[in-house]
């Protein structure tokens, strides 16, 4: 996925109302950018942070500037754009870069999931089950080398999970389950420091007991680094996952 026009180094002065993120340019103007990410950031919108923002193309937009990757003091790149990991993954799947999803050749992207939620992707392949993918986009870094999801509560990142265990869980919650239809959560690491991944269970534990649910159900847990530049990103090789953190008086 390369980025539709040159990105503009810029510096960043604030990030607000999540969505919105004041910027000095290189050339000296204050402007405000659209910042398309819902989570915490940590670590990624502090002040003076480096901020790489393109400018909108032609047509009608709110905002001029679009804020994509923030850049760390040692050079560490990670895409803010979380709707950025959605077209790199898709990249992915049509070149068979995650072996174990290579097998499905039909990728139909945003196919409802549910009464209330769409799925990232429905993959379909002849003789194959067909099997559910979401996508998760993660930047937060804690620890040298491994990544976390989520980086603040993500009530609708649980709820996703709790539907795809229910396309593959045994009994009565699964009446599709005969379909042998699959489930997948595939982590897309938009940082190049970091190739191992798990949950942060103390940031979200409802996410984690969620995670570790949809596992024991049958969903597969996926990572994937994106390797990351100035010009855009592409999909990376597979990462580790860790298993999540156990919480106080929680069983094996």
């Amino acid at each position: 996925m390369q980025f539709a026009r040159p990105l503009v180094r810029a510096t960043l002065l604030r990030r607000y109302k999540r969505f919105l993120a004041d910027v000095t340019l290189s050339d000296g103007r204050e402007v405000t950018a659209h910042c398309a990410n819902p989570g915490a950031m940590t670590g990624l919108a502090e002040p003076g942070t480096t901020a790489w923002v393109e400018p909108a193309g032609p047509g009608k937009r709110k905002l001029a500037w679009s804020w994509r990757l923030a850049e760390l003091p040692d050079g560490t790149l990670a895409c803010v754009d979380t709707g950025a990991a959605n077209r790199v993954v898709a990249e992915a799947l049509a070149a068979g870069a995650v072996p174990e999803l290579a097998p499905w050749s039909t990728i139909r992207p945003e196919v409802r999931l549910g009464a209330a939620s769409r799925a990232d992707f429905r993959l379909e392949g002849p003789g194959l089950p067909p099997l559910w993918l979401e996508v998760k986009s993660v930047t937060l870094s804690r620890v040298p080398g491994l990544a976390e999801f989520p980086d603040t509560v993500s009530a609708r990142g649980a709820r996703h999970l709790g539907e795809l265990a229910a396309r593959v869980a045994e009994g009565e919650r699964a009446a599709r389950v005969a379909e042998g239809e699959r489930a997948a959560l595939l982590y897309l690491v938009q940082r190049d420091d970091c190739t191992r991944v798990a949950t942060a269970a103390d940031i979200d534990p409802a996410y984690h007991r969620a995670m570790r649910e949809a596992r024991a159900a049958g969903v597969q847990v996926f990572a994937l680094a994106a390797r990351l530049t100035h010009g855009g990103i592409t999909p990376g090789p597979a990462l580790e996952t860790v298993a999540p953190l156990h919480l106080e008086g929680e069983e094996e």
